[in-house]
């Protein structure tokens, strides 16, 4: 039986024209219709318990958004919705502002960044300009503006214990008034914005920002939860790590699988640049005492592909909440400092250099991923590019709709470079296959991979 909802805005959005309406109802050029389904299914979908993003696709293989047009705004009908995102038949106010924000940033990205091309992507400021201005729609800004945004990644298949750690790290950012943006997931981009808002409300503290940032790729494997209140869908993987890059004043890594690996090569990368030697990010890696032998392997990777001068951009901070929480306070202080200095906005790092070869979209087929060039006869940050290409492959491979249809289509990824690169990647996506870490579902869990030497 069909069930269908109208839902009135929330929060984001109220009015759209009517060439943005006919775009994301298939009608003329810039369809985003599909983009939007997709998106709008992830958001109901709260409280999912599966990272597979066909497996969603398919279950609500009969889930439908349309956009109501009316001289006094927008609403939107939802045909066959999830029912967990209803309380008593009446959509969760968190949920109906995420839904809204799904409708804006499609709108926003189809018509000012397809459509209208705005933005010159062939450029690599041209391609920050549009990170920029997705955000500044979004509302993502605060002025006046102080740092005091912490960027939280790691992974949605942890463990229960790694998972408290998170929400009590996030608790005492809380308790010092600091907001969180995390990839807006479950697990460990959950728990800290879980643990802020009970320090917030501790504190009395109204202001707190909980942002969540995504891309169409990944948003049905790790739908947002609601407690997300500022909502990005950014165009793309690398649209969306440059967002968390640009707008962080600290960044905070808990335990996590081959997507939290993907963010720090993409991070150590961007640091690792000749032009970035002197820009202030502060990053710490933290977890409970039990991920100490994680953290082993992951600081051993690192050293072993980038060497010390990578090593030397994080601090391993383990089991204690309170200090990595104090140590994240001191480090606000820091990047104050360093941006009044250098004239720097508090609100978007416009002044680290990240290249194009960083922001370029990458399509993650067979072909793609045998030729990525891992070997050490590179620059470091460029060695770190392509790592972060092999890891985003492994995760489109994991979750994503057409990595997994690759996969049953040609078999796993193939992934070569040099002996002793390969080795020690095959050493790390090993530990990660035992220690659970590739998918919610690791019973049946085949790799989708292959490394080769």
């Amino acid at each position: 039986m069909e069930s269908i909802v109208e839902v009135m805005p929330e929060g984001s959005l109220e009015v759209l024209s009517q060439h943005e309406v006919d775009r994301l109802l298939n009608v003329g050029e810039g369809n985003q219709r599909e983009i939007l389904r997709r998106c709008a299914l992830a958001v109901l979908n709260v409280g999912s318990r599966t990272d597979n993003a066909r497996e969603v696709l398919d279950k609500y293989a009969n889930f439908d958004i349309r956009i109501i047009q009316q001289e006094r705004g927008i609403k939107l009908a939802v045909t066959n919705a999830p029912p967990d995102a209803f309380v008593e038949g009446e959509m969760i106010r968190g949920i109906r502002e995420l839904l809204f924000a799904v409708v804006r940033d499609i709108a926003f990205v189809s018509g000012e960044v397809e459509i209208a091309r705005r933005f010159d992507f062939a450029t690599s400021d041209g391609t920050t300009n549009a990170v920029f201005h997705i955000l500044r729609n979004a509302g993502i800004f605060k002025l006046p503006a102080d740092p005091d945004l912490v960027v939280c990644w790691g992974g949605h298949a942890i463990s229960r214990e790694e998972y408290e750690f998170c929400k009590e790290v996030g608790y005492q950012l809380g308790l010092r008034k600091l907001s969180v943006c995390t990839g807006c997931g479950s697990g460990a981009m959950k728990g800290p914005m879980k643990g802020a808002t009970i320090g917030h409300a501790k504190q009395r503290f109204y202001d707190g920002r909980y942002i969540g940032l995504t891309e169409p790729g990944i948003i049905a494997a790790e739908s947002p939860n609601p407690i997300v209140n500022r909502l990005v869908i950014l165009p793309d993987m690398e649209k969306r790590l440059e967002a968390f890059v640009r707008i962080a004043h600290v960044i905070i890594i808990f335990p996590g699988g081959v997507g939290t690996a993907e963010e720090l090569l993409y991070l150590l990368g961007i640091l690792m640049h000749p032009e970035n030697r002197e820009s202030l990010v502060p990053v710490i890696l933290t977890g409970p005492a039990v991920s100490a032998e994680y953290f082993k392997q992951i600081d051993d990777f690192i050293g072993s592909t980038l060497g010390r001068d990578g090593q030397r951009l994080y601090q391993i901070e383990l089991g204690d909440p309170k200090s990595v929480a104090g140590k994240t306070v001191n480090y606000m202080r820091q990047v104050r400092d360093e941006r009044r200095k250098s004239k720097n906005a508090y609100y978007f790092n416009w002044q680290l250099k990240i290249e194009s070869s960083f922001q370029k979209p990458f399509d993650a087929t067979h072909e793609e991923m045998a030729a990525l060039k891992i070997h050490k006869s590179q620059d470091p940050h460029l060695l770190a590019s392509n790592l972060r290409r092999a890891f985003s492959g492994l995760v489109a491979g994991n979750v994503k709709e057409h990595g997994l249809r690759a996969i049953e289509k040609s078999g796993p990824f193939e992934i070569r470079g040099e002996p002793e690169l390969m080795s020690r990647l095959d050493r790390l996506l090993s530990a990660f296959v035992s220690q659970g870490r590739m998918r919610l579902e690791q019973r049946d869990y085949k790799p989708c991979y292959r490394v080769v030497a």
